[in-house]
């Protein structure tokens, strides 16, 4: 999801001037029929919205636009208020967050997306500079390759998402105020209806996820139907992407970064050091299997996601290019290393420094087959261990009598082994 762009704009209208205005827009019968309804409807809620509009219109958007956003609202989306106060229960490594996003599925399907949508990519690199593997890679990441966007049920109306921040989460409210404005005027605009403005319950977006005030700052529209759609136009949500990615100086020709081999020792105190690949080279650094670096003289940061024990990474230009769509390192390096496997480059050398418990991902696989077969689990088989993965395992633990912890094994995997199918 992309945080940027965004404005704090602070005007204070009567509610009386308000309901004149939208009198004279022709809008008043709406907002008239919500003002009348009992307090214990949401009489605070629709005050707010009420009180809110004149913010918009100084923005453009005309009443009519702002009514059909917000048509038939009446009380908050206490869904986003659950989704903003949850913390994740597990503390996520590298090689999990990896293993659950650099699948064999991942893989295959953004291969055969690449040569469906070949032309596509084709005319996008052409333009932005950006490879297709790259942005089928973020395209997987962000939506799955759209497939979230099929789960209806899951998403929020954008428009009252955003306003249910502003209005009920303090720590969001500016955030919320601002990507509301943004969303508004892209309705305003007439990219997409209000119906059909779905998303995350922090406003993230279409194919490729952007929050509002991003998708104003780098929308395309590729496929030239004069709409900037990447709700259902893969042309436009693809390009859009690469847009962002070309504004932010991404490297064209060039990779993200590359696996090294550290020397022997502690090499923690050069994490976040820049220095050229030569210079790097001259320290003891060194691509797996003696690979020589093709341009010697690019400078690349250090870093080391699982510590001194697992495998160092030379981080060029465009790894940081990667992290204004997602300021995560984790995501930057799963965006690289999936966008890698899809071009066909071969995996990780170097093997991540797992617990002993720790699965790998063909035991994911195995330990999600097993807890479908014994009815534990209806989720997809792929290897990803999310919330109804360890809902699954937490299920057989209690009902095997062990420690109910939801984490992924070996004792867990071991203990399904040995029990019957249902």
């Amino acid at each position: 999801m992309l945080l940027s762009h965004r404005r704090g704009i602070h005007l204070l209208f009567s509610r009386g001037l308000l309901l004149a205005l939208l009198l004279s827009l022709g809008a008043i019968s709406a907002w008239a029929a919500a003002k009348d309804a009992p307090e214990a409807a949401g009489g605070t809620f629709r005050q707010w919205l009420t009180e809110f509009y004149p913010l918009a219109a100084e923005q453009g958007v005309s009443a009519a636009v702002y009514s059909q956003a917000f048509a038939g609202v009446r009380e908050p989306d206490t869904r986003v208020l659950e989704k903003a106060r949850y913390q994740p229960e597990f503390t996520t490594k590298i090689w999990d967050y990896l293993d659950a996003r650099v699948t064999p599925l991942a893989i295959q399907q953004g291969q055969q997306l690449g040569n469906r949508h070949a032309r596509t990519l084709a005319a996008i690199k052409a333009r932005f500079g950006v490879r297709p593997s790259v942005l089928l890679a973020i395209w997987s990441m962000e939506s799955n390759y759209g497939a979230i966007l099929t789960r209806t049920k899951r998403l929020h109306a954008v428009p009252r998402a955003l306003a249910t921040l502003a209005y009920a989460d303090p720590r969001r409210q500016k955030f919320g105020r601002s990507q509301l404005l943004a969303a508004l005027q892209i309705l305003q605009a007439g990219d997409i209806s209000a119906a059909e403005m779905l998303g995350s319950w922090a406003g993230a977006m279409g194919h490729t996820q952007f929050i509002p005030s991003s998708y104003l700052a780098y929308g395309v529209d590729l496929d030239g139907d004069g709409r900037r759609d990447i709700w259902n136009s893969i042309p436009d949500a693809l390009a859009t992407a690469a847009n962002l990615l070309a504004k932010n100086n991404w490297q064209s020709g060039k990779t993200w970064g590359y696996e090294a081999v550290a020397p022997p020792g502690d090499q923690t105190g050069l994490v976040g050091t820049t220095k050229t690949l030569a210079q790097w080279e001259e320290l003891g650094f060194r691509r797996p299997q003696d690979q020589a670096f093709p341009r010697p003289q690019d400078r690349a940061v250090l870093k080391l996601p699982a510590g001194p024990k697992g495998p160092a990474f030379l981080m060029l230009k465009n790894f940081f290019v990667i992290k204004r769509y997602n300021n995560s390192d984790f995501y930057a390096l799963a965006v690289g290393m999936l966008a890698d496997r899809i071009a066909g480059y071969p995996p990780l050398v170097q093997p991540w420094p797992r617990p002993p418990w720790s699965l790998t991902m063909t035991e994911k696989y195995e330990l999600q087959q097993l807890l479908k077969k014994r009815g534990f689990y209806q989720g997809v088989i792929d290897g990803a261990i999310g919330s109804a993965s360890r809902r699954a395992i937490r299920a057989f633990q209690q009902q095997a009598g062990l420690a109910v912890e939801g984490k992924p094994s070996r004792d867990v995997l071991r203990a399904l082994r040995r029990q019957p199918s249902s």
